[in-house]
């Protein structure tokens, strides 16, 4: 008895700190602000990456560049499916008719 107040509680507790968590985790509003403002953004941080003469190190650079990879990689087997896709469907139609 005692164990099963004690998990409900903690349970309650859990649910209560991740609510409150959502909104510090990347909330829908900045999301939306970014949106809106995506020009002033980006050039807000060059001017300030100019200002203080901001230069990514080594490591950086490596994780930067590994990132664009995988994104590129990413969008080009979308891009490749997309297009199996579309021949499958071009062919069953072809049959059809």
């Amino acid at each position: 008895m005692d164990y099963e107040e004690r998990i409900k509680a903690l349970e309650e507790e859990n649910a209560k700190l991740k609510e409150h968590l959502k909104k510090y985790t990347a909330p829908a509003s900045r999301k939306v602000y970014y949106e809106n403002n995506k020009e002033a953004v980006i050039e807000r941080v060059k001017k300030y990456n100019k200002d203080n003469n901001y230069k990514p190190t080594p490591e950086q650079k490596k994780e930067y560049n590994r990132q664009s990879y995988l994104r590129r990689k990413e969008k080009s087997k979308k891009e490749m499916e997309e297009k199996s896709k579309k021949e499958m469907e071009e062919k069953q139609n072809d049959e059809i008719i």
